[in-house]
């Protein structure tokens, strides 16, 4: 019996329909999301005893649609699980997660389901459909043969417990990695903090005082690290931070290390019983790269381009090391960020601490939101009704240019203990239409940004406005959603398509005209000087070559774990610092181990795909370089783009999508052209 007292039960009484965060409690989940699963059986059942003959709208629209309210609570569920949650929600997950995994298999191993599919997909062609229901009817068949429904009765059970292990161990991960960077803390006296600019030393005294701890506290969260890192004199505080952080979940009580060898092992094994060499293999018939070969040839290619520079960036990073350290000092990843900032300051006179006065948040916000404004029409207004799960979160709506609803739009900006590390989009409620309505989408942007402190508001790093730019052309993608079914919208689309949209929003952060529309001095109301704005474009591919053979390694680092097609069972640390040796430039540190925390691809959707980043980089470089040539502010570009790539989801194969909007298909040399690796 439903309980009317759980808010995911019966209509939303809240704008737009928007989660009620106020009323949820953490006892609601467990019956709301069992509620899910028994409905959407019910729903299934209901498709399989349909007497009628299996058609695209009694199976396929029927699935696609099956599963309201599981996923209204999920959604919620899984949100919060990374962006707000507590030991108590953790535990609910380990307790939910092998029932959730086991009702997906219940779903996607179902004969008498597969066998309606199959015979909608069968006659596929005398359906007369459109471009959307094809790819609807294409993506439902496909995904039940990758998910196992092929299999004989011996291999679908071996299937369904390897994917329920696969879920449990892929929480815990996460979970150990989470506590891990929360329970560390470095505690210095004033003495200790020699080199570091103002706005660090008060947020490590505010993060003291919110502790209980005497003197400053500094942590493994990206506010307090970097800055950390970058200007801490004393090398040896340096080292030790650095080697916290890059020893995470490597022993004792959060010790990933098993985990990993198991992850890695489940995929390969599913893989295999679904008649894939590789998990590699298995993930990228899925993908715009398609094959092991073409990422291989990506990201050899970027190899060969870039190692020179990055060679010679090293050597001019040591050199400056040695002026004040003596010719015997050898640089270490300690000490990369500390003199990389010395070495851009002498040749730039660029220094990052210069730059945040004039990047005051409520300035960057509008900032960013009026580039969106300028560039398709759409408006913002915050809208305090809207419940949020903290305090901390700014809700808005979304308008478009003809002032229809478009979207809502939440925003989390700062670092808490109960949120992981990083920065993400992510969605509450999809977009669809259904009976001629366009049911608009919910999106959130979750980061982890400095905080403001007693005597001053939140000053961005020049970094920092970049990672917004990028989440943004995250949302933007959700935003302007525009599909008939759900699965297919926003940002379903190929893993190594995903990231083009954020990433072209990131070429903007170098643009003057961009700039002086928001960037003004937090104190005085000065707009950047131009003389600064100068020095960034100068300085914009300062240490690129370094930065992108740090992409490529964690590249092969992800298809050195995923291209096998033997089980591992050897040394973790050996092993990695033998797969990614041809892209490091600095010297290896034996304790130091990446896959241990590596959460893109043991515990996010990336396993076998981080070289998305590089392969959307080529394709955002070329796609800006039509922005450039007609204007950035170009109305009819930008509305191109929404058009083609925006608003398009999943319903066509990306390289259609991209191939309408450009003309061509992408080159490598749009990407070198910009990094000054290539003359035009």
């Amino acid at each position: 019996m439903i309980n009317a007292q759980n808010p995911f039960f019966g209509k939303y009484n809240t704008p737009h329909e928007t989660i009620p965060f106020d009323q949820i409690e953490i006892s609601h989940y467990e019956p709301a999301l069992l509620e899910g699963m028994k409905q959407q059986n019910e729903e299934i059942d209901a498709i399989v005893g349909n007497p009628e003959t299996p058609s695209f709208k009694n199976t396929i629209i029927a699935l696609e649609k099956s599963g309201a309210l599981l996923e209204r609570v999920s959604s919620v569920f899984g949100n919060l699980l990374s962006s707000e949650t507590s030991d108590e929600m953790q535990e609910l997950a380990q307790k939910m997660m092998p029932l959730l995994s086991e009702h997906s298999n219940n779903i996607s191993l179902n004969e008498q389901l597969f066998n309606r599919v199959k015979s909608v997909y069968e006659q596929r062609e005398g359906l007369n459909l459109t471009k959307e229901d094809a790819r609807l009817l294409e993506d439902t068949y496909e995904g039940f043969i990758r998910s196992g429904a092929n299999l004989s009765g011996e291999d679908k059970e071996k299937y369904r417990a390897l994917s329920s292990e696969l879920s449990t161990l892929t929480l815990q991960y996460s979970q150990n990695n989470l506590k891990e960077t929360n329970n560390y803390e470095l505690v210095l006296t004033k003495e200790q903090l020699e080199g570091l600019p103002e706005s660090a030393i008060e947020a490590a005294a505010e993060t003291a005082r919110e502790k209980g701890k005497e003197g400053y506290v500094f942590t493994l969260h990206a506010p307090s690290y970097i800055p950390f890192m970058t200007y801490t004199k004393d090398r040896e505080l340096r080292r030790q931070l650095y080697m916290a952080y890059n020893t995470r979940s490597t022993s004792g009580e959060y010790d990933n290390t098993d985990i990993v060898k198991r992850i890695v092992n489940i995929r390969l094994e599913r893989a295999r019983l679904l008649g894939f060499d590789t998990y590699a293999d298995y993930v990228l018939q899925r993908r715009m790269a398609e094959t092991s070969d073409a990422v291989y040839d990506l990201l050899n290619q970027l190899l060969e381009a870039y190692t020179p520079t990055a060679r010679e960036e090293y050597k001019e990073v040591t050199a400056l090391a040695r002026k004040t350290e003596g010719e015997e000092f050898v640089l270490m990843p300690w000490d990369w960020s500390y003199y990389s900032e010395k070495l851009k300051n002498e040749k730039y006179n660029l220094d990052e601490e210069q730059l945040r006065p004039y990047f005051e948040l409520n300035n960057v916000i509008e900032g960013v939101f009026g580039l969106a404004t300028r560039l398709y029409g759409i408006t913002f207004k915050e809208n305090k009704e809207i419940p949020v799960y903290h305090e901390e979160v700014k809700p808005y709506e979304v308008y478009d240019k003809d002032g229809t609803f478009l979207s809502v739009l939440y925003v989390d900006f700062y670092p808490r203990a109960g949120k992981r590390s990083g920065a993400w989009m992510s969605s509450y409620k999809g977009q669809w239409i259904e009976e001629g309505k366009d049911s608009r989408p919910h999106i959130t942007m979750v980061m982890n940004f400095t905080k403001p402190t007693e005597s001053r508001p939140t000053l961005l790093t020049f970094s920092e406005v970049e990672t917004f730019l990028h989440e943004f052309g995250h949302a933007l993608h959700g935003m302007f959603a525009s599909s008939t079914y759900e699965s297919l919208s926003g940002t379903n689309v190929y893993w190594d398509f995903v990231e083009l949209p954020s990433q072209l929003m990131e070429n903007f952060v170098t643009e003057k005209e961009f700039l002086n529309t928001f960037a003004r001095h937090y104190e005085t109301g000065e707009v950047i000087p131009d003389e600064f704005i100068d020095r960034i474009r100068k300085a914009s591919n300062f240490n690129v070559a370094y930065a992108c053979l740090r992409q490529v390694s964690f590249g092969l680092l992800d298809m050195a774990w995923y291209n096998r097609n033997e089980p591992f069972e050897g040394d973790v640390k050996a092993y990695e610092k033998e797969s990614w040796a041809q892209a490091q430039i600095l010297p290896t540190v034996e304790e130091t181990c990446m896959s241990t925390q590596f959460s893109h691809i043991f515990a996010g959707g990336y396993a076998a795909g981080y070289y998305s980043y590089k392969w959307a980089e080529v394709l955002d470089a070329d796609a800006f370089s039509l922005f450039q040539e007609k204007g950035i502010f170009n109305r009819e570009v930008a509305q191109s783009f929404r058009d083609h790539i925006l608003s398009k989801g999943g319903t066509e194969h990306p390289m259609v999508l991209y191939k309408r909007f450009r003309g061509q298909e992408p080159s490598i040399d749009a990407l070198l052209i910009r990094n000054g690796i290539k003359k035009p």
